[in-house]
This record gives structure tokens, sequence and C-alpha cells, in this order.
């Protein structure tokens, strides 16, 4: 018997959907094959209409990848699949607010750690950056300018909603704004401020390609903590 028209059932590859808005054929639904989600290292195009490539690395020519080290981990090396009640509702709250973290992007191993204590690192200015590091698992494209005008409220009502005290800002690069983002950051700051007077809130930045004065934006936005990361600072 085939499935009602309403059902909707998605797989991680090839996946099959029965759509509401596709006609019958001959009093049957349509079905349509949507597309598969891109494996790391390949172009797609996100919802904003750009394109990016996943995990921020082309494939190397030639299809070779790294080579994989065999053997057991060690115990300390291990993390549990992220699950439970906590885990649960952070995704809900992330994902209802459309907002983006370093912790799925990044894909942190301690997720669902943080996640089931209630806390997540907000990653501003959408999931993909202008820059490919070797050591980080963000994608990479370049968004042509595009920004979500509706973030930093967003940002705000899930700071509010999680009843976060303190809350660690960071963001993807932005090397197609003129200001790195300075202006938008700030905007996401101001806006947790407001609804939530009492947080705390640390600025991880990206490096605004060294402009002082987009630093500065930033700096007098009304944070507690300005951090960098330095893995590529010359020592």
């Amino acid at each position: 018997m085939s499935a009602p028209r309403s059902a909707s059932r998605a797989w991680t590859r090839g996946c099959v959907r029965y759509n509401d808005g596709v006609s019958d054929l001959k009093g049957k639904p349509l079905v349509v094959a949507a597309p598969a989600r891109p494996g790391s290292g390949e172009k797609y195009l996100t919802p904003q209409g750009f394109t990016a490539i996943r995990d921020g690395i082309k494939r190397a020519a030639g299809g070779a990848g790294a080579a994989v080290v065999a053997g057991r981990l060690p115990p300390w090396l291990k993390a549990r699949a992220p699950t439970g009640a906590g885990f649960a509702r952070v995704r809900g709250l992330v994902r209802e607010h459309r907002l983006a973290t370093v912790c799925e992007e990044a894909k942190c191993p301690n997720i669902g750690e943080c996640w089931n204590a209630g806390t997540a690192t907000l990653m501003l200015m959408g999931s993909v950056c202008t820059r490919a590091c070797r050591f980080c698992s963000v994608d990479t494209g370049n968004p042509h300018g595009w920004l979500d005008p509706e973030e930093p409220e967003n940002a705000a009502r899930t700071v509010e909603l999680m009843k976060l005290r303190y809350v660690v800002l960071t963001s993807v690069d932005r090397d197609d704004l003129a200001d790195g983002g300075a202006a938008h950051y700030t905007a996401c700051v101001r806006a947790i401020k407001r609804r939530n007077p009492h947080t705390a809130v640390e600025a991880l930045t990206p490096d605004f390609q060294g402009v002082r004065a987009d630093v500065e934006t930033v700096v007098d936005s009304g944070i507690e903590v300005f951090a960098q990361n330095i893995e590529t600072v010359r020592r």
C-alpha cells in the first residue's frame, strides 16, 4: 500500500520524500529523490544561494586522503554519541532560531557533554567561512555579503531561553564584508545585553585582517571578555 501524500521520510543518502505540492500521477503520489548530503570536500549550494565546500578543504587530486592509523583508540580519546534530554533541548533551540554553533560546524567531540549541560558556543554570521584553515572542519566559501538580519535577536532570545549567565560568541571569518562583520558582531552582542543584562559575553573573534578599528568596534560593544585563537600566530 502506498504511503499517504503527507508522509515524509528522509535518509542521509538517497533521500525519498512524498511532497504535498506534487501532482498525482494516475491517483498515485509522485516520489522525488532529494539531493544527498555532500561528502567532505565536495561543493554544494547553500540555502542562501552561494556555493561552499563541505568541511572547508577540497579533496586531494586522485582522491588520496590522509592515512588511517590502525588499532584501537585509547579510552580518553573516545566520546560517547551525543544523546539526552539536555542535548535535544539545545539542538531544538538553535534549529528553531536558525543559529550556527561551532560545536556542530567544527565537529567538536565534546558536544554531547556541553549541550547536555545546557550550554553551547554560538557561531555568528552563518556556517560558511571565507578561510580554509586545515585544522578546522567549518565549511568554506564566499557568502557574497549575506547576513541574517534576524540573527542578533535570535541569538539574544536563545541565550535567554538557555538561561546562560556566561555566553561565548565566536564567528566565521567574513573577508567578503568591508568590516569583516564587526558591525554585525556588535549588533548581536548588544541585542544579547538588552535582553539579558546580567549575562557576561565573551567574544572569540576572527582577526578582522588586522584592522584595528574593526577590532575596537567589537571591544566597545559591551563585552566582558575579548579573545582570539592563536593557532596560526608566528612564534
